[in-house]
């Protein structure tokens, strides 16, 4: 087997693992070469966290950078006439998934010599990386744009990451991340591919909660598609090493004010976007657009796009069953509901239902569905 190495997917360039870097010589966005996958027997049973599938992981020389993060439980709820398998993702150190992938990327760069990491995320990104950066005894700097609300931060800051106010929209900001990439390493959860190995051992829980198989269904909020590109890794690992008979089709669920990846599998012309309750999937500009493409149509999966009144809908019916998630969240739920309408998934099939992120996040967006002031 040849050695990992980063990636190119569009031309098939490598680069060796060995030197840190988060993108292409000409800016590309990376993924790995491909991993062999696991057994059931590779499962290290007295690790209580992701790491219990560090044999499908990138090696890594010492100590993960770990505070428990995955293992988050799989709940039943009828949804629409349906049950489906709620994946309660924002039961995480910091209330979201992208602790996976953080721990996952900071634990492999920090083993590479890198002791300064840059992050461009007001939001759950932030937050994770921030988290893992102060567990492993890394320095964090974030940046935001300057109009972010201060409570949004506060997590962040809370960790000891400095904040750095950009002014302008979200991808002035993100331009400028880029810029300051030259000073700081970028472990932007966005770009770099180590972070999407992280993402991929939800598929691997999944296999391993279900019995060593596959549901037939994953429904996923995609922004920039971190779990969809997570999840398309990992079950083809599982698919390569002969451990499932056939990929899940992966569903994007996204709101139809800013739905550039469902529009294009959808084959609808683009649209300007526009503001959205579901803010943590508002990415106008997703850099992995391609190949979250490719791995909806490899596993004959598709895309849902959801009205703000249908994710506010459903925001509410889960936390009427106990179910706390930001709008966000809620629209895997509401894209579950669409797909059974329209008789795309059936009833009886196992779907998972994948909740990214705690309501505890969303409490204005949350307050203003229920009529009152935060």
């Amino acid at each position: 087997m040849d050695p990992l190495a980063y990636l190119d997917p569009r031309t098939g360039r490598t680069w060796p693992l060995e030197t840190p870097r988060w993108c292409g010589d000409g800016g590309e966005p990376l993924l790995l070469t491909d991993l062999p996958g696991l057994a059931p027997d590779d499962i290290d049973h007295g690790t209580r966290s992701l790491w219990r599938y560090r044999a499908a992981l990138p090696p890594l020389a010492g100590e993960p950078i770990t505070l428990g993060e995955g293992g988050t439980p799989l709940v039943p709820r009828g949804i629409a006439g349906a049950t489906a398998l709620l994946k309660c993702e924002w039961l995480m150190p910091t209330g979201s998934f992208k602790d996976r992938g953080a721990s996952v990327m900071l634990s492999l760069l920090r083993a590479q010599g890198v002791d300064t990491v840059l992050e461009d995320s007001s939001g759950n990104g932030g937050a994770a990386i921030a988290a893992y950066a102060a567990a492993g005894g890394l320095r964090a700097k974030i940046m935001v744009p300057e109009s972010t609300s201060p409570a949004k931060t506060v997590q962040s800051r809370a960790s000891g990451a400095e904040i750095a106010l950009v002014p302008g929209s979200r991808q002035d900001c993100a331009d400028a991340a880029i810029r300051e990439a030259a000073n700081i390493f970028y472990a932007s959860h966005n770009w770099h591919p180590f972070f999407l190995q992280g993402t991929k051992t939800l598929a691997y829980e999944l296999w391993e909660d279900l019995g060593f198989q596959a549901p037939d269904n994953v429904i996923v909020p995609c922004g920039a598609g971190a779990n969809v590109l997570g999840c398309g890794i990992g079950f083809s690992e599982l698919l390569r090493a002969g451990q499932i008979e056939a990929m899940p089709r992966l569903f994007a669920a996204q709101p139809a004010h800013c739905a550039p990846i469902a529009r294009e599998f959808l084959g609808l012309d683009a649209a300007e976007p526009q503001p959205t309750i579901a803010e943590g999937t508002a990415i106008a500009q997703p850099i992995r657009a391609r190949e979250c493409l490719g791995i909806l149509r490899l596993s004959r999966g598709g895309a849902v796009m959801l009205s703000e009144a249908e994710i506010g809908e459903a925001t509410l019916s889960l936390a009427r069953t106990g179910i706390y998630v930001e709008p966000t969240s809620a629209q895997a739920a509401a894209a579950f509901a669409k797909l059974l309408a329209a008789g795309t998934i059936r009833p009886e099939e196992r779907t998972v239902v994948v909740l990214t992120g705690s309501g505890l996040k969303a409490t204005p967006r949350i307050a203003g569905l229920l009529g009152i002031a935060p």
